[in-house]
């Protein structure tokens, strides 16, 4: 099995994984938009917008691809990789959602965590 995991970093340290990815500097973060700010990767708005964003699919398509690879490698051992952002409610989301979208598509088995989704905004001094 492939599992996926998403997380904000402001609220705990990042999960073992194989492979992290930190999000925090390299997309924009839907945390600053009015209309997004409460809602999160779950919702239709930010994914979209996050799929929207350049460079997302190509990690996506990078991150599927390697781990396929290495569940190959770990001959059909689980593995896991992670996302992570600030909050773990926007970007990460978006990103592990997809992510897992392109893993199915191989036949491989997924989970999915979004471990901190459901946890409050983080104050805007965080972000």
């Amino acid at each position: 099995m492939i599992r996926i995991i998403s997380f904000g970093y402001g609220h705990a340290p990042a999960p073992d994984a194989v492979a992290t990815y930190d999000l925090r500097e390299l997309f924009y973060n839907p945390f600053h938009n009015p209309e997004l700010k409460h809602l999160t990767g779950l919702d239709e708005a930010v994914y979209e917008h996050v799929l929207a964003t350049r460079g997302v699919e190509p990690l996506a398509q990078v991150a599927a691809y390697l781990a396929v690879n290495l569940h190959d490698t770990a001959r059909g051992g689980d593995i896991t990789i992670a996302y992570g952002c600030i909050g773990g409610r926007h970007r990460s989301v978006g990103l592990a959602r997809r992510t897992q979208e392109i893993v199915r598509l191989t036949g491989r088995e997924t989970a999915i965590v979004h471990r901190d989704v459901d946890k409050p905004l983080l104050p805007a001094s965080a972000h």
